[in-house]
């Protein structure tokens, strides 16, 4: 039995100072997947993550 351990992981980006609250657990290449894409500014590369097990 394998448990998956899940992340509280907080993005937020300095160019436009939104804010994201997700979930997310490692995939099977061991990466943390939470679903986000970009920011709602068109931001995909300059965001700040923190990431603490929930």
């Amino acid at each position: 039995m394998t448990v998956n351990i899940r992340y509280k992981v907080v993005i937020r980006c300095p160019k436009c100072s939104e804010k994201y609250i997700l979930r997310g657990k490692h995939n099977a290449e061991g990466e943390l997947e939470t679903g986000f894409k970009r920011c709602v500014c068109g931001n995909e590369t300059d965001l700040l993550i923190d990431i603490s097990p929930e």
